[in-house]
Order: structure tokens, then C-alpha cells, then sequence
């Protein structure tokens, strides 16, 4: 069964950086798809960026490029969010999420497994 849990989310001011671990269980990340989204209260979610076997990384927001970067440690099973310059529109509770299907893109439908989230709360 695969699970998938957030952590690392927080509380900073805008300028500062996080970065947020997804650990995976029943899931290798070392060769699938692992992405991540975000959800702000009123707001859609949205993909913010995803990684595809540690080797094929891509941000979809773009006012994130330059500012977020994926990476994964395929010993500990875990892929990370690194954001920094963070900005007061970047809070939104982060979700990663696992694609079977490798697409590896930006739309949340073909992801089958999500994680519970982790709130980033970034303030001017």
C-alpha cells in the first residue's frame, strides 16, 4: 500500500526558505513520478512542480522558477520542495502526490496517491 507524508511545512517571513520532505512507503521514487501541489484557501490547487526519477525535475509555477528546486534521496525514499525567496502568495497547505502512470505533470487527476499536506504559512 503506498502512503506518502509531508513534513517540513512552517511558519517563516517572506524572504525566508523551507524546504519539505515527502517520505514515501510502497512506493520507490527512484523510478516513478512524485509531485508536488498546493491548495490556498478560496484557490484551486494548483501543481507546483514535479521530479521524475530523481533525474527529470520541473516547476509549473511560474513564479516559482528560480525560487523552488526538487531533488530526491532515493536511500531514504523521500523527495524534497526546497523554496526559497518565499513570498506571502507561495502559503497554501503543499501536498506531494505519486503518479503510477508516470505523466509526471501538472494536473492533480493523474496522480493516484496523496499525501496528508503540510501548511506553509509565509508572512510580509
Amino acid at each position: 500500500q503506498v502512503q506518502l507524508m509531508e513534513s517540513g511545512g512552517g511558519s517563516v517571513q517572506a524572504g525566508g526558505s523551507l524546504r519539505l520532505s515527502c517520505a514515501a512507503s510502497g512506493y520507490s521514487v527512484s523510478n516513478n513520478c512524485m509531485g508536488w501541489f498546493r491548495q490556498a484557501p478560496g484557490k484551486e490547487r494548483e501543481g507546483v512542480a514535479a521530479i521524475f526519477s530523481g533525474t527529470t525535475a520541473t516547476v509549473y509555477i511560474d513564479s516559482a522558477a528560480g525560487r523552488f528546486t526538487l531533488f530526491q534521496d532515493n536511500a531514504k525514499n523521500t523527495v524534497y520542495l526546497q523554496m526559497n525567496s518565499l513570498k506571502p502568495e507561495d502559503t497554501a497547505m503543499y501536498y506531494c502526490a505519486a503518479d503510477l502512470g508516470s505523466r509526471c505533470g501538472r494536473r492533480g487527476s493523474e496522480y493516484n496517491y496523496w499525501g496528508p499536506g503540510t501548511q506553509v504559512t509565509v508572512s510580509s
